[in-house]
């Protein structure tokens, strides 16, 4: 592709102004931890709103594994995650996001809305408790897990004591939790995009609501999920 193009050319979001309008949100940060089958689909539907601000995270490679429920491509295979999903953003959207090819482990400045898409409930509790919790840079953590066939999606303040106290209790022992698209053996990139819908529009819900004060948005959901077989579709307040 000319390069010229992708320079000049920027997503245009004049479809979605009325639920989003990246001209408010500014040059506000947004963090996307994981850029696996949910993670890199969040990334590019976020880039997707003209958010220009965006941070990625994560120091895996692609895996020729990873193409069926991944948003990379075959020429991707040994790149690091995050710089290939940059790329494809860049030609997807005209943006260029900030790569951070690392994982995770100790304190790190975040931004103010934050899609936390790691493989394990031990990396939840470590990145919340380490560079999330109390932290005033950050208004809005939105969580996901996924299996095959059943999703969840949380959204929460890290500063509101009720929110982060209900959703550390959800955080069990990775034994006994059904492991995410990018590591059990059964995957499903169709749930990985309805995931990433779902997180997506969470924050949505967020920014109608908090950010530009629309009255008619209601509190939106701590938690909302879905199962696939049989069909269920739940909501829940912390």
């Amino acid at each position: 592709m000319p390069e010229e193009r992708i320079v000049s050319q920027r997503v245009d979001p004049t479809r979605h102004l009325l639920m989003f309008d990246p001209r408010i949100f500014d040059k506000t940060r947004v963090d996307v931890i994981g850029c696996g089958a949910v993670g890199s689909r969040i990334a590019m539907e976020v880039a997707k709103l003209g958010i220009h601000n965006l941070h990625l995270w994560d120091d895996d490679v692609v895996g020729s594994h990873n193409i069926a429920n991944q948003l990379f491509g075959l020429p991707d295979v040994d790149r690091l995650k995050v710089e290939a999903l940059a790329e494809h953003i860049l030609v997807g959207t005209g943006l260029t996001p900030t790569v951070h090819a690392v994982r995770v482990e100790g304190p790190v400045a975040l931004g103010k809305v934050v899609f936390l898409a790691v493989d394990t409930m031990e990396a939840r509790r470590n990145i919340f408790r380490t560079s999330l919790r109390l932290k005033f840079t950050t208004d809005l953590v939105v969580e996901t897990r996924m299996g095959a066939e059943e999703l969840r999606v949380y959204g929460f303040n890290p500063r509101s004591r009720n929110d982060t106290v209900a959703w550390e209790k959800t955080l069990t022992d990775d034994s006994r939790t059904v492991e995410s698209a990018c590591r059990t053996r059964t995957t499903v990139g169709a749930t990985a995009e309805i995931t990433a819908g779902f997180a997506v529009h969470r924050f949505l819900q967020w920014y109608r609501r908090d950010v530009v004060r629309d009255a008619t948005t209601l509190e939106p959901p701590f938690e909302q999920g879905l199962m696939l077989r049989p069909l269920i579709v739940f909501a829940n307040q912390s």
